[in-house]
């Protein structure tokens, strides 16, 4: 009997068997450390994304708390009541920030250190503190240095809320200060009551500060003066970050809205129609599809996001969920490249310069290229003169070459041929040079040759200087001018809006150009009657001596009623110059489109945009929509679905369905769902803790050095891709590192100070002593601490010097890598040090 007791005991006494909380769920006695080892890191990886899906709808929750907003009374003489109710948040955005929104973020964290605790009949475990401790560092150093370095080349990132910033850095540092002189100067080896509640106090004492900060109660009163003064400060400020008015046209209490409350994230019909005339403007041939996703992506783009929206951003990415952000092929994303450029500059012009700009590698290499693709000459005139512009690197000189090459027209017979180097001298933007045409007095069609522009191969160091830009050929059309030319429509048929006024219809000259030649027009009555809808009849148009395009100009009469599209045809019928002729198109149709259509494609466009942003929403609405979601991929939408949504969904489709059961967050506010889920993630967390201590148990890892890396990296990824998507998206810093200095003071006065009162309470119930061992989290402590200040020091270094950009995060590519990599080194030498101290390869004297 005693040998079967001792054998049972054995059989449950195994490696490792003891570390867990709630794992292992069966008897592992049979299997090999390694298969162990495999499987739980394995299970590990899968429960962090797990913990990531269950922390994005946890977020989803905060931010439809946090959107909750009441109806307030704004004194206005524009209203006929002497006021206008405008709507505002009840969340402070800072309070907001540091308190539901940081919560969100390093809920895992704060709760693996709360259950960890509480699993220990409250004594302090190692896993719960170096996951925090771990996860600031990684966020401190890796994020910030990441998004450093992916700002794309030119651009540069400051933090705008600077005070607010400073403010949360100060408390940071404070944070782990105050932890390493718990720790290591007044009570070592223990954490006493007093010491817990102060811990813990910190919390509502920095909730409290920053919104004091925030809301700048303490600056003294200023005259309208000064107020004027600091306003425009501000404006060149938002002017320097990239900031624009536009914004303002979605507020419900914007001035030039002339009083019409618009949704936010809802379009109107008026920056619809706006957004058309500018689309169109850019690209003609753009169809009602193209318009609305261009639309949805501008209205996408112009909502202010916070950094939850980017976090929960990240996580729908990572899942294979339905995204936040439009996506679109090439094609458009090439026109909304061209859109967003010339938004910026205010001219089409300067889009081109900005694209001239890229080409010119930052000024470091010359780019040579013609002003223009094509020309036409008239044969008479004898000669054509062609440009060659340089822009880019200007102190240095450039040899390049110019080439004619038949085309139609043919060298020494129709003009003569050129291949001669071209030298730009230092300074030197813009040559021209002529290529003589030979005026033969024979009849001859419209003729072409090229010219093209190349680097001297025989010059080494202007291949090492210089490049050639897009312009590299030049098309020349010689216009033969012996003959009068032959007369027709550019068009078989030609659409116009009926509030145009009138059309103006292209007739072209070809193959001559000789003379003045009248040509008779007439109209006819097609759908469209003459006198009621246009006015037409007959009429004459006469082409000068070498004009070679005229425009036909016939009044419409817009008549403001819902009719069909309607025509009229116009014909070409008589010429007065002998030796002229008609072309080809002799008669065009003209079609007027009544604006009424084209009001109802803007309201289709409308729904449409609407419905896409509302697809694009946070959180869902109702159960249904969970299910859907959690069940396709993308949500459904295959068509906008990659390769990687397919293999996320498959890894995580488990995940997806179990967490659909949670209340979705429109129901009571939020908080239902935010409960449900905060339930949730704390027993996801203990599952986590237990797959992290028992995988470190079986590979020789102790745990701190696994809740420093495997843990704190786990936890924090989704932190990772959301701040790289707000460093790219946003026009500041402020979501992407802004908030990393007080979301890691929150971990500590949250994250340890909740379950360290919690377990000093109880063990000085006890008459006992909480003892938390500061050899290990003293000194990764410590370590973080020096690390942080070098981390904080770049960063201001970086705001002020012109070498960085003045800037937080871009600038020049050299600098921003190098101060990237200083930072990611920087995460290394931590974790470094931390292991040999661990291992005892390093023995501090504290």
């Amino acid at each position: 009997m005693e040998n079967n007791n001792s054998c049972f005991a054995e059989l449950n006494n195994y490696t490792c068997s003891d570390v867990g909380l709630l794992l292992p769920l069966v008897n592992e006695y049979t299997w090999s450390v390694w298969t162990r080892a495999t499987i739980y890191f394995v299970g590990l990886l899968w429960c962090f994304l797990g913990v990531a899906i269950i922390a994005d709808i946890f977020m989803c929750s905060i931010e439809k708390i946090t959107s909750h907003t009441r109806t307030i009374k704004v004194a206005s003489e524009e209203t006929e009541t002497g006021y206008e109710e405008v709507e505002v948040k009840v969340w402070n955005d800072t309070v907001a920030n540091l308190t539901l929104m940081a919560l969100g973020s390093s809920a895992p964290e704060i709760l693996l250190a709360c259950i960890e605790t509480v699993g220990n009949n409250f004594e302090a475990g190692e896993l719960g503190p170096g996951t925090i401790v771990g996860s600031a560092a990684f966020n401190l150093f890796c994020i910030t240095g990441f998004c450093l370095i992916v700002i794309p080349k030119g651009e540069v990132r400051r933090i705008a809320a600077f005070r607010v910033f400073a403010l949360t850095a100060v408390f940071s540092l404070f944070a782990y200060v105050w932890l390493a002189v718990i720790l290591l100067m007044v009570s070592p080896d223990e954490v006493e009551v007093w010491e817990a509640v102060l811990t813990f106090a910190f919390f509502p004492l920095l909730v409290i500060v920053a919104y004091v900060v925030d809301r700048n109660c303490f600056r003294p009163k200023r005259t309208t003066k000064k107020k004027d003064k600091d306003n425009e400060e501000d404006k060149d400020e938002d002017k320097e970050l990239g900031y624009s008015n536009k914004l303002t046209n979605f507020l419900p209490w914007n001035k030039k809205s002339k009083n019409k409350k618009i949704e936010p994230g809802k379009m109107d019909e008026d920056r619809m129609r706006a957004l058309i005339k500018e689309l169109r403007q850019i690209h003609p041939s753009l169809s009602e599809e193209d318009l609305v996703e261009l639309a949805t992506a501008r209205l996408s783009e112009e909502q202010p996001h916070d950094r939850l929206w980017y976090r929960i951003s990240a996580v729908k990415q990572m899942s294979g969920n339905p995204k936040l952000t439009p996506h679109f092929d090439t094609r458009l994303a090439k026109v909304y490249g061209v859109f967003k450029k010339k938004e910026i500059s205010g001219k089409l012009e300067d889009a081109e310069t900005a694209s001239m700009a890229e080409m010119s590698d930052s000024n470091k290499k010359a780019v040579v290229e013609f002003t223009s693709t094509q020309s036409a000459i008239l044969e008479r005139d004898q000669k054509v003169q062609v440009t060659v512009r340089r822009y880019g690197r200007l102190n240095c000189q450039v040899v390049c070459r110019i080439e004619t090459i038949d085309g139609t027209a043919e060298a020494e017979k129709d003009y003569v041929a050129v291949k001669a180097p071209l030298v730009f001298e230092e300074g030197e933007t813009e040559k021209s040079f002529d290529i003589a045409i030979i005026d033969d007095n024979e009849w001859e069609p419209d003729e072409v040759f090229f010219v093209k522009l190349s680097l001297d191969r025989d010059d080494e160091g202007s291949a090492q200087v210089a490049t050639v830009g897009k312009r590299a050929i030049h098309e020349v059309t010689i216009l033969n001018d012996d003959d009068p030319g032959v007369f027709e429509f550019e068009k078989p048929s030609i659409l116009f809006k009926e509030s145009e006024g009138k059309a103006q219809i292209p007739i072209i000259r070809s193959n001559g150009a000789d003379g003045r030649v009248t040509l008779t027009w007439k109209t006819e009555d097609l759908t469209a009657i003459g006198g009621r809808d246009y006015i037409g009849g007959k009429g004459t148009i006469t082409f000068e001596h070498g004009e070679t395009t005229k425009m036909l100009e016939i009044p419409i009469i817009d008549d403001q009623e819902k009719e069909k599209d309607e025509s009229f045809k116009v014909e070409l019928c008589d010429i007065d110059c002998p030796g002229a002729k008609l072309g080809r198109i002799k008669k065009t149709i003209v079609s007027v489109v009544d604006d009424d259509e084209f009001n109802d494609m803007v309201n289709r466009m409308l729904i449409k945009v609407n419905v896409n942003m509302d697809a694009m929403r946070v959180d869902t609405s109702t159960w249904s929509d969970q299910f859907r979601n959690a069940m396709n991929v993308n949500g459904g939408d295959i068509e906008g679905a990659t390769n990687m949504d397919y293999v996320m969904h498959f890894l995580t489709f488990g995940w997806k369905l179990l967490f659909a059961f949670v209340p979705p967050p429109s129901i009571l506010g939020g908080w239902l769902s935010f409960f449900t889920s905060l339930v949730v993630i704390g027993v996801l967390t203990a599952i986590v803790g237990d797959l992290a201590g028992i995988f470190g148990c079986l590979v020789g890892l102790r745990d701190t050095i696994t809740s420093i890396t495997f843990v704190a990296m786990g936890t924090s990824l989704p932190d990772l891709f959301a701040s790289k998507q707000a460093a790219t998206m946003e026009k500041t810093a402020d979501n992407s590192i802004g908030n990393v200095t007080g979301s890691n003071s929150v971990n500590v006065f949250l994250g340890l100070g909740l379950p360290w009162l919690m377990a000093a309470i109880y063990r000085k119930a006890k008459g006992e002593s909480f003892v938390v061992r500061s050899g290990d989290l003293g000194f990764t402590v410590v370590v973080f601490i020096v690390f942080a200040i070098l981390c904080l020091a770049v960063l201001v270094i970086r705001r002020y010097s012109t070498a960085c950009g003045r800037g937080e995060l871009g600038g020049p590519t050299v600098t921003k890598v190098v101060t990237g990599l200083f930072l990611f080194l920087l995460w290394v030498g931590y974790v470094a040090l931390s292991v040999a101290q661990v291992y005892g390869f390093i023995q501090p004297k504290f």
